[in-house]
């Protein structure tokens, strides 16, 4: 555990690349970056709609200033392989990190990380917060890849015992409530902060702010003007189907199971406290408004700033959530819920005010969209294509969405279609301008062969195998 002191991991900057950056008062500067990455933040907020029930008015004011991209989806419904193919630029299926504990640095070769890649040109790279997935103590937290870093304990203190009582529901993170006191206590408040400080400071060179948000990820707990915004009385709860995991093929059985605990203790729960579901879903909705608020503050920091207008910002969410639709509670699915993530860039000089892209795209771009709007070329190692042609309001092909979740397991979404194909060779197919929430598999119906076909010809063939595990 860490006591929240900036640890500088190093105090000597990589000189200037080829003299090309200069100090924050000369000509021709290279934007700074502030990357903001939220964690388990699903679609179920106010940018996506302004009818659905969390309100994120700091995050749907920065889409106003800014490209939306209004489909996007991660690399996988997991907060590793999905960070850390953000991060390298590369596809799970072609590292073989697929899942919380693959250990990305095993990968040959091993990658170079964007932290890294600008740190490298001559950028100076802080950052605080969940930024690598904070398996066991930090241990996938890359220290060369930043200059400076705030290491502290991801959760706030825990409360004596359980909030909601349920001593043998889960984990002490299978938990939900009002907690802590005081927000200036909470991991995300001191990020936020550290984001504020730095903003305040001079830098003499181009620079890389990067913040993790944790919240809204479990233990749901949020201060309590969060809670009070979400009512009981009004609360607005999930779409449910009764039977609706009666026509998943074996292998979305196969690849549920896992995380079956999680929603079957949810239904014991309800046996015990009628209320249990309710405050759960209320207390999501308060950590993703927590969650929003930390946006605010650290973007009220850059616009107080000397920065506010050379700074690109990208905004993003590492995977979707369930919150007991198809009787399932995380993420580690392939389904549109777990999947379909917020993602915002705002590039000075570049993107327009109130852009909204709906062509479905995926997050392995963010890489090589960085590396073009500072000014690099890319590196050749890359997955995914720059989307600059798209914010500068251009044309450009791009392939449907693909997420990928453990070995031999895909989906594709492209503008109408979400087409799954598990490991085992079964299938799901949604139609989502008929049916949105997913409720209807029409993968075994012959009319829709020709629309798999078209779709399967963008599931990758080649699928490495999965890197050592970290213990």
């Amino acid at each position: 555990m860490f006591d929240g002191k900036a640890l500088v991991l190093a105090n000597c900057l990589l000189p200037l690349a080829g003299g090309l950056c200069r100090a924050q008062t000369g000509e021709n500067i290279r934007p700074n970056v502030l990357f903001i990455v939220i964690d388990d933040l699903n679609d179920w907020i106010s940018v996506f709609n302004e009818d659905n029930p969390i309100k994120t008015p700091s995050i749907d004011e920065l889409a106003r200033r800014g490209v939306f991209f209004r489909n996007a989806y991660c690399p996988s419904p997991a907060s590793n392989p999905s960070r850390s193919s953000v991060l390298t630029g590369l596809r799970p299926h072609e590292t073989g990190v697929y899942g919380n504990s693959s250990d990305w640095r095993a990968v040959k070769p091993q990658p170079v990380t964007l932290q890294r890649f600008l740190k490298n040109n001559g950028y100076y790279v802080a950052g605080s917060g969940n930024i690598f997935h904070h398996h066991n103590d930090w241990a996938f937290h890359d220290n060369a890849s930043f200059n400076e870093y705030l290491m502290m304990s991801i959760n706030e203190p825990y409360p004596p015992r359980k909030l909601n009582r349920l001593d043998w529901y889960g984990s002490r993170n299978t938990d939900w409530g009002v907690w802590p006191d005081d927000i200036t206590k909470t991991a995300d408040f001191k990020s936020a902060d550290f984001a504020a400080r730095f903003l305040e400071e001079k830098h003499d060179q181009p620079f890389m702010l990067n913040i993790g948000i944790y919240k809204p990820h479990s233990p749901f707990f949020a201060p309590e003007q969060f809670f009070d915004d979400y009512p009981q009385s009004g609360l607005i709860m999930p779409a449910r189907k009764e039977n609706d995991t009666d026509d998943l093929p074996k292998g979305a059985r196969s690849m549920l199971q896992p995380a079956g605990w999680f929603w079957d203790g949810m239904v014991r729960a309800m046996d015990e406290d009628p209320d249990a579901y309710r405050e759960f879903v209320q207390a999501y909705q308060a950590c993703a408004a927590f969650a929003d608020s930390m946006v605010g503050m650290v973007i009220d920091a850059l616009d107080s700033s000397a920065y506010r207008d050379n700074t690109i910002i990208v905004l993003w969410s590492d995977n979707g959530f369930h919150l007991g639709e198809k009787d399932h509670i995380e993420k580690f699915a392939l389904w549109e819920k777990t999947t379909h993530v917020p993602f915002i860039i705002i590039a000075p000089g570049i993107t327009r005010p109130g852009q909204v892209i709906d062509r479905p795209v995926d997050l392995v771009t963010i890489f090589p969209t960085l590396a073009d709007l500072c000014g690099f070329k890319p590196p050749e190692r890359m997955s995914g294509l720059s989307l600059l042609p798209l914010l500068r309001g251009e044309e450009m092909d791009l392939p449907p969405a693909l997420m990928t979740y453990m070995k031999g397991n895909h989906a594709v979404r492209s503008d109408r279609w979400r087409y799954i194909i598990y490991s085992d060779g079964s299938e799901e197919l949604y139609d989502h301008d008929n049916d949105p929430d997913e409720l209807n598999n029409l993968a075994d119906r012959t009319e829709y062969t020709s629309v798999k076909d078209s779709l399967r010809k963008h599931v990758p063939k080649y699928n490495a195998e999965q890197v050592t595990d970290l213990k």
